[in-house]
């Protein structure tokens, strides 16, 4: 079995470098207001360009654990209901390490938004504008992924992603299975710590050095699933 959690692709790298150009650049180009007709590539575009004031993404830093987080996720996700209660098809989850209690983590909440499809949820896009989110093409066969207010200083990362989906649920056990074990948790801040203090300013290097472990927890999860049937 494949997992495809938090893995970038060769074609995602490059967007991702493409992104850090957009963020390090100059671009004077007054932005105009996509709309659900418009395809993702205008709408992505459009996002692009309100980014001009931007110089760099924020370092890799871990917080130990806040117990303001869970209510950081709860105020957020209120918001995001109303806002996108034309695409959601359930609950916002608390997704990543805020949501493990105990965990230290990068200090920003990271929430998925369960939609039906990807091709439906595309006006989501332009609404979540003025909630302060920026659109990225990361993973953008898998899901809609945005930062809020910027890459430069984080404090929300938001991901629709289709509820029936592979990436649905891989993330929503890592996230389980991290509650429920303390050892493996552990496990993962240290390698965490080691990797941040390694990649301070290579989230590609960073991500990437965590999938292994990722990998490894979800067969782990995904045996004894199988074995519990």
């Amino acid at each position: 079995m494949a997992y495809i959690i938090f893995n970038l692709t060769l074609e995602e790298s490059h967007s991702y470098t493409n992104f850090k150009a957009i963020v390090n650049g100059t671009n004077n180009v007054p932005c105009q207001r996509a709309t659900a007709q418009r395809s993702l590539t205008q709408a992505l575009d459009c996002t692009n360009k309100r980014k001009n004031h931007m110089r760099r993404e924020a370092p890799i830093e871990i917080a130990s654990y806040s117990t303001e987080w869970p209510a950081l996720f709860a105020a957020e996700a209120a918001i995001l209901k109303s806002a996108l209660v034309t695409w959601l098809v359930g609950e916002p989850e608390h997704i990543g390490s805020t949501a493990v209690p105990g965990l230290a983590a990068k200090p920003v909440i990271d929430i998925m938004a369960p939609v039906a499809t990807l091709q439906d949820s595309l006006g989501a896009i332009e609404v979540l504008q003025d909630y302060g989110y920026l659109y990225f093409p990361y993973k953008q066969n898998q899901m809609h992924w945005f930062c809020k207010p910027s890459p430069e200083l984080r404090t929300h990362h938001l991901h629709l992603v289709p509820v029936d989906s592979q990436l649905w649920r891989e993330r929503l056990a890592f996230r389980d299975v991290l509650r429920s074990d303390k050892a493996l948790a552990t496990r993962y801040e240290k390698l965490k710590h080691e990797l941040a203090a390694k990649f301070r300013d290579d989230r590609e290097a960073y991500t990437e050095g965590k999938s292994s472990f990722i990998v490894s927890a979800l067969k782990a999860w995904s045996e004894s699933h199988s074995s519990a049937v």
